[in-house]
Parts: C-alpha cells; structure tokens; sequence
C-alpha cells in the first residue's frame, strides 16, 4: 500500500506540496483515483483525488480508520547525536519502523555534536513510519543538555547505558513487559562519571546492553529491539 501523509487531513482536505508533487509526478495519479493517508496521529484514511494540481491537490475523504496500537507501552530513547549525521539519520528510520514513541538527543560532556538539526530527521521519520504502515509519526525533540534532560518528568522506569565498571542488570533482568521505558545512550565516548552518578541520584538504574562495546547507534536500537522483544514473550 502506498501511503502518503497528510497531517492535517481532518481540517484541510488537501495533500502537502511534497506529498502532491510525489503522487502525481511520480505515480502519475490523476483525478478520481482512491489513495491512502495517514495523519501521523494515529490514523488511516481512503481518499478521492478530487483536483490533481502538484501544487493543490485536492481529495475528498471516503473512510476513516483508527490503527489499534502496535505497542502497550510508552518507549522514548534519549540519544548523543554522533559526529556522523548519517549514523543518526540511520537510527532514526530504523527506530521507527521498530516502533518508538519519542527520540530525544542529549549535549553530554563528551558529545561530537552539539547541534542537530531536525527537519531532516523528520522526512526520514515520516518515509519510515510510511513504509512500515504505521499510522503515529514518533515524536522528536532537539538536542538538550543531558544535566536539564534528566530533571524532566516521566512516568515510567529511567534506565542509563554506560560501559563504565560497577553493579549493572540487563533489561531482561530488570525491566517488566508494558512498563514505560526512558532510555538514555552515551556519545562514542560515552557518559562521564558524573553525568552517571547525577542521573543514578535522579533515579535512573544502570543497565548493560551486553558485553560488547557497541557505538552509540547501535547501542540505541539494542535496547529498543530488547524492551519489544521482552513484551513479546
């Protein structure tokens, strides 16, 4: 099914100029013909095109449906961002189509990159969430410091990734199927002694994602892929 999206499709029956451009150039759909939505918030749509113009496509919507959650639980990874941007836009797809519900990037002591930009990030967000058929666009902050970070709110169990020696369980050990989950992953550097200690004192628990050193993009989809498959079983 090719999808496209239109998050505002409930008040504004028309496709973005992206999305407009992409059916009707690319696809060669003309008017009258029946294509699939999304609203990023959760929902599926059929729609007719009703005015095949690449810059207002108009369409008239048919039908309606809710997709039933993928997941029961709340799942956010927090993320230094490499020096490699291509790494994270990496990570990004393909925590989507493993399903995440928030990706969070962290200025640590030792981060490579104190910026990051997100609009790029959010096409391959939505290509991703598109091409695994799901209808919940993850949501996506921009880089906060890791000290500010851990002061935040969340109801749910905080978890920090660190190669650094001392007491540490692994998610299968520690973590119970539909609990919400924090995730926080270190720069290539990892986290600092102090940023571990601030955010343990904060009530995040230690956690190892195995006995491999792993580099941050991976460390990021281990845990994800072991908090789904842990509600699976």
């Amino acid at each position: 099914m090719q999808l496209f999206y239109a998050p505002d499709i409930n008040t504004l029956h028309e496709l973005p100029e992206e999305e407009a451009k992409h059916a009707l150039r690319v696809l060669r759909l003309a008017e009258g013909d029946t294509i699939d939505l999304t609203d990023g918030k959760g929902c599926f749509y059929q729609a007719i095109i009703r005015s095949a113009n690449p810059k207002h496509c108009l369409v008239d919507v048919i039908a309606r449906q809710e997709q039933p959650p993928l997941w029961n639980f709340n799942l956010h990874l927090a993320v230094a961002p490499t020096k490699n941007i291509d790494r994270m836009e990496w990570l990004c797809e393909k925590a989507t189509e493993i399903g995440i519900n928030q990706l969070s990037f962290l200025n640590c002591r030792f981060s490579e990159r104190r910026e990051i930009k997100l609009p790029r990030l959010e096409k391959i967000l939505v290509s991703a969430m598109k091409q695994s058929q799901k209808a919940t666009l993850p949501q996506l902050t921009a880089t906060t410091d890791f000290h500010t970070f851990i002061q935040q709110p969340f109801h749910g169990r905080r978890f920090i990734a660190h190669c650094h020696e001392g007491e540490k369980a692994t998610l299968k050990q520690t973590y119970h199927p539909t609990e919400a989950a924090l995730i926080l992953i270190g720069p290539e550097g990892d986290f600092s002694p102090e940023e571990v200690s601030a955010a343990i004192k904060r009530g995040f628990e230690p956690i190892s994602l195995g006995k491999s050193r792993l580099r941050t993009e991976t460390a990021a989809l281990t845990a994800l892929h072991a908090i789904h498959l842990l509600n699976e079983e």
